[in-house]
């Protein structure tokens, strides 16, 4: 079962270096003045993605990496919906003490240096 996610993982991953890889080439062209040559950079692009995809999936050592990486996944124990509204909750709310403890901070050392300085 494992094996079948790594795969997964591994074409997505060349999919989104290849996607990537236009874009760059893209931006790249785009200095050149003249109008980019779409198939060429998707070519391009999608072949380098491809041999780099290939040459991760055949090295034993980051294949058996990724397997690792997908079995640790399935033993990982995801929140509840209650669990992660509370969780949110409480970032929101230390976010705004912390904020407003800033803010103070702030205020207070405008204050010192005006009279210091001003």
């Amino acid at each position: 079962m494992e094996r079948k996610w790594t795969h997964v993982m591994f074409a997505l991953a060349g999919l989104v270096a290849a996607w990537l890889l236009t874009k760059c080439g893209e931006w790249a062209w785009s200095y050149t003045g003249s109008k980019p040559n779409n198939f060429m950079i998707g070519a391009v692009a999608f072949t380098i993605a491809g041999v780099a995809t290939l040459i991760a999936w055949r090295n034993e050592m980051v294949f058996g990496l990724a397997s690792e990486v997908a079995g640790e996944l399935r033993k990982v124990s995801w929140p509840s919906r209650k669990e992660t509204l509370q969780s949110t909750i409480v970032v929101i709310v230390t976010t705004i003490i912390a904020s407003g403890f800033l803010g103070v901070f702030d205020a207070v050392w405008s204050w010192v240096t005006r009279m210091i300085y001003g």
